[in-house]
């Protein structure tokens, strides 16, 4: 008699993916100009750190310990001031289920101005860290930046949120929100001298302000300006960061997918699609990435078990309108457990966009595989 393993001779590959996910903490108020910082400067304030959704970790609540610094307590309206922002401990904890190796962390955070000056400063720091185990909290860090003095008067300068970006294995970002940070720094603005001799001038009261810190790359930001009269003329120079980059993310169409069932005793090809994934690279740098798919052995109920490398595909790969980079398919052949490119985007001067990508999958069987469903597990490796 002959017999068939009909419908129920179907695998089903769950995928693993690197999706990344921007949290937005909620805007944090001016700090009390009232308010006298620490001699040190060092402050300690409420924090709460959302670690990325691929950690799978609960939000991390805790006190900050921070100190911001500044080049000039006592610069003069005009001037351009440097401050840092210096992070000595955080609740925030290593994200990655191992260790993080040397100069892989970048943070970038928030000074707020409160008193004579109000708004923020975007501030930055580079690449470096100790080692840092699995569940330890993440090291201290630097972070500088720049900003332009326009009132006479006390400034007050009091920390602000942070985010912590790992990059290995995965893109990763910590968002830490502060909530009621004291002030750390102050400094005393004074008004410009007179060029020509006695009394010092007034401070010219027009100015010129972009209407918000962010934006997306070749996006429109709008710049508004006041004390000026009607047809008057003023230069001024802007500096604001209206370009914020973003992070690298994958996402995915569905969990599973389902090949086509085949007769027991006729082998040959069972085909089927991994299904749309999209990639995303808002990073706005010169990075390419690389989309890795790995699949492990294939089981059936009754422990027969199909080699990975029966799997083979032909991947697809479409960059969406106005991407910056071109997308490359992979090559059409097995996948295994040793793995195969599904899709890259090469290191470039310019490098961004949205890409689509799928493949067109096909398992192998020799005649007469065990009737059964098989499963195997495919994961897909963004980096």
């Amino acid at each position: 008699m002959r017999t068939r393993a009909g419908s129920s001779r179907r695998w089903s590959a769950a995928l693993g993916v690197a999706a990344l996910a921007a949290t937005a903490g909620a805007a944090p108020g001016p700090p009390a100009a009232a308010e006298t910082p620490a001699p040190s400067g060092q402050v300690e304030f409420p924090t709460r750190c959302l670690p990325p959704q691929e950690a799978a970790l609960a939000p991390a609540e805790g006190p900050t310990t921070a100190r911001i610094t500044v080049d000039d307590p006592a610069p003069e309206v005009g001037k351009t001031v440097t401050v840092t922002y210096q992070v000595t401990r955080t609740p925030a904890v290593n994200p990655l289920a191992g260790a993080l190796p040397v100069d892989v962390l970048a943070p970038t955070g928030r000074i707020l101005l409160g008193g004579a000056q109000s708004g923020e400063v975007t501030v930055v720091g580079a690449r470096r860290n100790d080692p840092v185990q699995a569940g330890a909290e993440l090291p201290a860090v630097t972070m500088t930046g720049t900003f332009t003095v326009t009132a006479p008067g006390g400034i007050t300068l009091a920390p602000g949120g942070y985010t912590l970006h790992t990059s290995h294995l995965l893109d990763l970002d910590t968002t830490c929100t502060a909530t009621g940070a004291p002030v750390s720094a102050r400094i005393t603005a004074s008004p410009p001298p007179d060029t020509a001799g006695g009394t010092p001038a007034a401070v010219n009261p027009r100015a010129v302000a972009p209407g918000t810190a962010h934006g997306t790359p070749g996006g429109a930001v709008e710049v508004t300006g006041a004390g000026s009269a009607p047809g008057a003329a003023a230069t001024r120079e802007v500096t604001a960061p209206v370009v914020d980059p973003g992070a690298l993310s994958l996402t995915q169409s569905g969990a599973s997918v389902t090949l086509a069932a085949l007769p027991y005793g006729a082998g040959g090809a069972a085909p089927g699609r991994i299904g749309t994934v999209t990639v995303e690279d808002a990073r706005g740098g010169t990075r390419g990435w690389s989309l890795i798919g790995r699949v492990t052995a294939f089981t059936g109920s009754g422990g027969a078990v199909i080699p990975g490398a029966s799997l083979s595909w032909t991947p697809t790969c479409t960059a969406a309108p106005g991407s910056a980079s071109r997308c490359t398919a992979g090559r059409a052949g097995a996948v295994g457990p040793e793995g195969a490119v599904l899709a890259s985007v090469p290191d470039a001067a310019s490098v961004g966009g949205t890409f689509t990508i799928d493949a067109a999958v096909t398992l192998t069987l020799p005649p007469y595989t065990p009737p059964g469903a098989y499963r195997a597990v495919l994961t897909l490796t963004l980096s």
